[in-house]
């Protein structure tokens, strides 16, 4: 039978509900432990020769569900489920490295993946180093022969940057480093890195795929020997596990994705032409944006150009946080893909962990905020974002 579409498979994926009493929604197997019907089947499970679930850090039922179906959607032969985006991160990174090698990594990352690298690297020996994956030789030329990992974030955060995927795994394979991508900012609806060669994707499911600012949690898919890998190893021991009440919700975000990520982006396509207009706006990077450098790999790469914007105000910090303190309907809170629109100033909030310097070199200014579009009417956004703009401009513009 002919693959359903994508939108189809996000409501429907591989539930059968035959096995869960006709239940339209997946149960909610909400149990820390399961019984056996004799010491020999407990004895039989722990030994791996009978399947069944155990104890629900190894395995429950409401969260299997979500993980088939995110190896769906991403077309992989198996995801895993984890309590957070850092926990997904961290559980598939140190799978796959260990004392002594080296991860390369895109130059510009979410703040905690930047502070979990640097902490692996002064306690465990586990290097790093990031770079401009720009063009296949500057890859090639950092490449070390300790090097085992890729990593990569496209769109970058904040500053939304974006990597040539086929570029990338293209000289990673010549190498045999293992290429993992953080595909958080475009959902499996925008974008789907394993179909381009990727080995490993990630999302922190708490922005788009959860999509209600109620979830904390983190997806992988991957090959189906290496995520068993990691679920009897770095899942299981570390124990950062989703919980089943979690994978439930998440369930119940998916099925509206695609319709989602439309309005994000249909909204974010209507401001950001208004905010590149604005004398108070110094740039704005908008992958959808026809005068962008990388607008070209967008359209090949993504689906649509994404629901984020990232805009500098003129002036620095101090305009930046007038700028969020006037705003009445955007929230001012980390995050992303929630249905109400979210600003965040990278520099003092998600990258603060980052050096100053080093925040310079991602190309992360004191002036740089970011948008996370929501699916309010695009004119009320507009309408809140353009008054904080005109109070902060009447602040910091002397009277005569």
């Amino acid at each position: 039978m002919e693959k359903k579409k994508l939108e189809t498979r996000l409501i429907h994926g591989e539930y059968d509900r035959k096995k869960h009493y006709g239940s339209l929604t997946p149960p909610l197997y909400q149990t820390s432990t399961f019984t056996f019907d004799s010491a020999e089947q407990g004895e039989a499970r722990f030994a791996g020769i009978e399947s069944g679930y155990i104890y629900s850090r190894l395995g429950n039922p409401t969260v299997a569900i979500l993980e088939k179906a995110i190896a769906d959607l991403e077309e992989g032969e198996e995801g895993v489920a984890f309590a957070s985006g850092m926990a997904a991160v961290s559980s598939i990174l140190l799978a796959l490295v260990k004392h002594g090698e080296h991860i390369l990594v895109s130059e510009g990352v979410y703040g905690c993946t930047y502070g979990f690298l640097q902490l692996v690297d002064d306690r465990y020996g586990i290097e790093h180093d990031f770079i401009e994956m720009s063009d296949e030789d500057t890859i090639r030329n950092r490449i070390k022969p300790n090097t085992k990992v890729l990593y990569v974030e496209t769109p970058i955060n904040p500053t939304m940057k974006l990597i040539d995927l086929k570029m990338v795994i293209r000289v990673a394979k010549e190498s045999g480093v293992t290429v993992v991508v953080d595909n958080t900012f475009c959902s499996p609806y925008l974008q789907q890195p394993l179909t381009l060669g990727a080995d490993v994707v990630i999302h922190s499911a708490t922005k788009y795929i959860c999509g209600h600012g109620d979830v904390i949690a983190g997806l992988a898919v991957g090959k189906a020997a290496f995520m068993q890998v990691v679920r009897g190893t770095t899942l299981k021991d570390m124990g950062g596990v989703m919980a089943p009440f979690d994978a439930w919700l998440l369930l119940r975000g998916l099925k509206t994705l695609s319709v989602r990520m439309d309005r994000h982006c249909s909204n974010a396509k209507g401001l950001y032409e208004k905010l590149k207009m604005h004398p108070m706006i110094k740039s704005v990077v908008y992958p959808g944006d026809p005068d962008y450098t990388q607008f070209t790999l967008a359209e090949k790469q993504m689906k649509q150009p994404g629901g984020l914007i990232t805009f500098e105000i003129e002036g620095g910090k101090e305009e930046a946080q007038s700028f969020m303190n006037h705003l009445k309907m955007v929230q001012v809170a980390v995050s992303l893909g929630d249905a109400e629109s979210l600003i965040q100033h990278p520099a003092t909030m998600t990258h603060a962990v980052v050096p100053s310097e080093k925040r310079l070199e991602m190309g992360i200014t004191e002036g740089m905020l970011r948008l996370s579009v929501g699916l309010e009417n695009v004119e009320d956004i507009w309408e809140d974002l353009s008054q904080a703009l005109q109070k902060t401009a009447s602040e910091f513009t002397p009277s005569k």
